[in-house]
């Protein structure tokens, strides 16, 4: 079991599976695997899905949840637990959206293509931490707490775009009942120690799947109740659930999910059609990302440091942001959103996506390799000198 708790194993599986699901997509077997993706699933004329949403507006929650459960232990007792230390993240988080906005409308300005800027806004927090745990060995706690909280942050800023710009409308009563249901949640994990504790705990799976259920029939992206949940729960049982929850979310949630949101059709475009959708979110999500999380993130850390809390090389912040830049499963969903009937820009946005994402990778695997081979030289250094001056 310790090995499904590791990052890098389950990093590998997460990368293998999305690999898988570009070569089932683009195989003969592709139509058919998309077709069962599409099927619905659930009781009929009451509550059904796609395969496909169950898995991205479903399972995906409960990754949410493990998440939103780490970052409110970093927020309360961890490496972010003052409002000047959490503001870092949020003003490089910030960058990250602000400047890649700002490159593709570089792009796009006065076109059809225009209606496309928040594509590149997203960050893929499972793709992010997964390259982190392949390559990263060695960086410092805090580089992936930084990763963590901005990336979790960028997600948020996704959904609501999603919510806002591509909603035709929220239904604010069941967003209330949904927040109700939440702190219910809250309340009740609180009294786990008392003697109720296996009626409070079935009480507590039926409010949270209720709280999915009314945030979905909402109108706003299902996985945030997810991240609700994971920062209402009282910290000792919610650490107890991610420690129970975390192999499955390993092994199971996000590759599934990750085989899902790759099972993309590469659209076959010549490069003189390509318009300034491509070339933007192309752009837009490794420089972008790259300029605006380290260049907001070195601000930050100059008007909001903690001197408590050790600052971040420059290396490590460009480092962060090529894995920000990793847009992925949010940024094609809103691709889809932003150029819904016009198949030509979805294709080509889908495409500038795939090779943003990618070229991130490669970069992030780079500077995060590099960064990392520096911490574990210096340690090792440290270590010679200690046991030299031991002897």
């Amino acid at each position: 079991m310790s090995l499904l708790r590791s990052a890098r194993f389950p990093a590998i599986m997460l990368l293998a599976a999305a690999a898988a699901g570009l070569i089932v997509a683009n195989s003969p077997i592709g139509h058919s695997v998309q077709d069962l993706q599409h099927a619905y699933v659930g009781i009929p004329g009451v509550f059904e899905l796609s395969v496909g949403h169950w898995i991205a507006d479903g399972l995906l929650a409960l990754f949410f949840f493990v998440v939103a459960v780490e970052l409110q232990f970093e927020l309360t007792n961890g490496q972010l637990n003052s409002a000047r230390k959490a503001l870092q993240p949020a003003i490089a988080a910030a960058g990250g959206v602000i400047v890649p906005i700002a490159v593709y409308l570089g792009f796009a300005w006065g076109t059809a293509s225009a209606d496309g800027w928040p594509i590149p806004t997203a960050t893929d927090i499972a793709f992010a931490l997964g390259v982190l745990a392949v390559f990263g060995r060695g960086l410092p706690s805090g580089v992936r707490i930084f990763l963590l909280a901005l990336a979790i942050l960028d997600d948020i800023v996704g959904i609501i775009f999603i919510a806002v710009l591509f909603t035709d409308g929220v239904n604010i009563g069941l967003l209330a009942a949904a927040a109700v249901a939440v702190v219910l949640f809250g309340y009740l994990s609180r009294k786990l120690d008392s003697r109720a504790r296996g009626a409070i705990l079935a009480i507590l799976v039926v409010l949270a799947l209720t709280t999915w259920v009314l945030v979905y029939l909402s109108g706003v992206h299902a996985t945030i109740a997810g991240v609700a949940l994971g920062l209402a729960m009282a910290q000792q049982p919610a650490l107890h659930a991610r420690h129970a929850m975390e192999p499955w979310v390993n092994v199971i949630v996000l590759p599934l999910f990750a085989f899902s949101s790759a099972l993309v059709v590469i659209p076959a475009v010549s490069f003189d059609e390509l318009t300034p959708a491509f070339f933007g979110i192309l752009v837009a999500l490794p420089v972008g990302k790259i300029v605006g999380i380290a260049l907001f993130g070195w601000i930050s850390q100059r008007i909001a440091h903690d001197p408590a809390m050790p600052r971040l090389p420059l290396a490590d912040l460009l480092a962060a942001g090529a894995l920000g830049g990793i847009g992925f499963t949010v940024s094609l969903l809103l691709s889809e959103l932003a150029f819904e009937g016009n198949d030509l820009l979805t294709d080509e946005a889908v495409l500038g996506v795939l090779s943003g994402s990618l070229i991130s990778v490669v970069i992030a695997g780079v500077l995060v390799s590099m960064r990392a081979r520096r911490y574990r030289g210096r340690a090792s250094a440290v270590s010679a000198t200690g046991e030299a001056t031991a002897s």
